[in-house]
């Protein structure tokens, strides 16, 4: 799985910076001292007087009794990350993002991209685009990073702020243009042995403990997040329990959290232009396989699998071509659902030049698994037999593939015993 990862840090302070600049250096952000509320945001420069997050804000006063203290609009940050959250949407549907202000993840957004590089390009343009996009809407460019996993992706983005890391296969991409993308860090693509070797030379601070368990850490001697995983699981549980074993698992590159996108997974499409327009069904046949590619990728990602297929056909001088295809089980392997739609095509040709062609899955099922022989050997993707019977009723009629059903093995006239039926069904 590959994720991308946005931060806006402070993101409330810097929706207040750009509706009233300039802001001085003292600002703390939550409501007035006297006010029962607490601290929503502040300055670095607060910050290094003591003022934190969720402090009461007569003990900010007291602190920095200087500063000054803005009323806080939570209905228009919450808004605005909304809308920036749209135009990511836009990206991929694969998106997470946490829109109440008081919350510590509110400015962050994590977005699925795996198999996206067909649609959008590779990683690095894809990261550039989604980052103009929303430059704006939200004040400020994100800390941005792309790694396996949820934490090595937050990782890769503060790594990548600070100067870049130490691994040399990580890649670190300078975006100087428009300044919409800070450096942008990049975890190799791969399993968690690849994520835990990036993640060994950097800082144990990285970890998201608490201070105290950042302390007996140190005590250790363990500075570095390889130190940490190199420890026995055994004696990391024995000292730490529980929380102590997760940090350990994302340590040795497991982040097993998985992405909770905003919205059900309804439908996903994709279309490319055809120029110069084509008549026959074999250049068709090329663009329909890279398109059923890119979209079961994104499915497969996603543990979902398509149910319905739609292929439309934009054809010169007349009028579109639409083909609509149930599938006999929800999946996401692209040879069987081409297979299918160039059935269509073929009992159906287009009958003028074909100009654009889209494709669209149905992909809010989970996709169906299949059970396999112990002893026998099996192909990695082998054709079912109900897709095999669907793409015969589709090229030869749905009344000349039937199967027979028992009625009533008892019935006096064979009529009564068996019927025929359809084998598979044609919309």
């Amino acid at each position: 799985m590959r994720l991308l990862y946005l931060d806006w840090p402070h993101l409330p302070l810097r929706i207040e910076a750009a509706r009233r600049p300039p802001l001085p250096d003292l600002v703390v952000l939550g409501g007035q001292p006297w006010e029962p509320g607490s601290v929503l945001d502040c300055t670095a420069a607060a910050r290094k007087l003591g003022v934190s997050r969720g402090q009461p804000l007569g003990s900010a006063h007291d602190l920095v009794p200087e500063a000054t203290f803005l009323p806080i609009d939570p209905a228009a940050y919450r808004t605005a990350f909304e809308r920036a959250l749209e135009v990511l949407a836009d990206f991929t549907p694969s998106l997470e993002g946490e829109t109440d202000p008081r919350a510590s993840a509110f400015g962050q957004a994590f977005l699925g991209i795996e198999g996206l590089g067909r649609l959008w390009g590779d990683e690095p343009t894809l990261a550039r685009r989604v980052a103009r996009q929303v430059a704006s809407i939200l004040p400020g460019s994100p800390r941005a990073g792309i790694g396996n996993s949820r934490f090595g992706a937050q990782v890769a983005a503060v790594v990548g702020a600070r100067g870049g890391g130490t691994d040399p296969a990580a890649r670190r991409i300078r975006d100087d243009r428009d300044g919409s993308l800070p450096p942008l860090e990049i975890i190799p693509a791969g399993g968690r042995e690849t994520e835990a070797a990036y993640l060994a030379p950097l800082s144990i601070g990285l970890l998201p403990a608490d201070p105290g368990t950042r302390d007996r850490l140190r005590l250790f001697g363990l500075t570095r997040i390889g130190d940490f995983a190199e420890v026995p699981r055994s004696a990391v549980l024995a000292r730490f329990g529980p929380p102590g074993g997760d940090l350990h698992d994302l340590a040795r590159g497991m982040d097993g959290r998985p992405l909770r996108p905003r919205r059900a997974i309804e439908r996903i499409a994709a279309d490319a232009e055809l120029e110069p327009p084509v008549e026959e069904l074999e250049p068709l046949r090329f663009v329909l396989h890279h398109l059923c590619a890119t979209l079961c990728e994104q499915l497969d990602a996603r543990g979902a699998g398509a149910s319905r297929a739609a292929l439309t056909l934009d054809l010169e001088r007349s009028a579109p071509r639409r083909y609509e295809q149930a599938l006999p089980e929800p999946a996401a392997v692209p040879a069987l659902i081409e297979r299918l739609l160039m059935a269509r095509l073929e009992a159906d040709p287009p009958r003028a030049l074909v100009e654009r062609i889209s494709l669209e899955l149905d992909g809010a099922a989970p996709a169906t698994g299949q059970q396999l022989g112990l002893f026998t050997p099996q192909l990695g993707r082998q054709a079912r037999l109900d897709w095999q019977l669907t793409g015969l009723a589709i090229r030869f009629g749905r009344d000349r593939i039937l199967q027979a059903r028992l009625l009533d093995p008892e019935a006096a006239l064979a009529e009564g015993r068996f019927a025929w039926l359809p084998a598979a069904a044609v919309p």
